[in-house]
């Protein structure tokens, strides 16, 4: 299935990139509600893509390759179980602008160490409060 989906993905990104150098439009890519946990390295060949919605999936890592996606600005992934951020790596991305990571369990130490390292527009889920002992 792997090598399936990494075709597609192949397919994809000829299709994409033949769109751009055409001149004809800017891309987004809906992999919404899809139940992935991983993407294929051929993502990166995706080498005009400016915006991925991943939402609702089932994503536990940061799917890391989408940082090697120089041209993202946009990256949603709301709605999986995604606990750690590559903060060093998405600091490096200049085209992003904007990454979602609302209901996503990430920890108070994501919050910590992001928000003074990114240069975009971050959302999370407010923080739950902390039960009494």
């Amino acid at each position: 299935m792997q090598k399936r989906m990494g075709e597609a993905v192949a397919r994809v990104a000829r299709k994409v990139n033949d769109t751009v150098e055409n001149k004809t439009d800017s891309l987004e890519l809906n992999l919404a509600g899809n139940y992935l946990h991983r993407l294929p390295e051929e993502i990166t060949s995706l080498l005009h893509l400016r915006a991925i919605n991943l939402s609702r999936n089932r994503f536990r890592h940061f799917p890391e390759a989408l940082a090697a996606v120089t041209a993202l600005e946009t990256i949603d992934l709301e709605e999986n179980e995604i606990t750690e951020v590559p903060t060093e790596k998405l600091a490096s991305m200049a085209s992003l602008r904007s990454l979602n990571l609302r209901a996503n369990p990430v920890g108070p130490e994501v919050r910590l160490l992001v928000r003074p390292l990114v240069p975009f527009d971050l959302l999370l889920s407010p923080e739950e409060p902390m039960p009494k002992a």
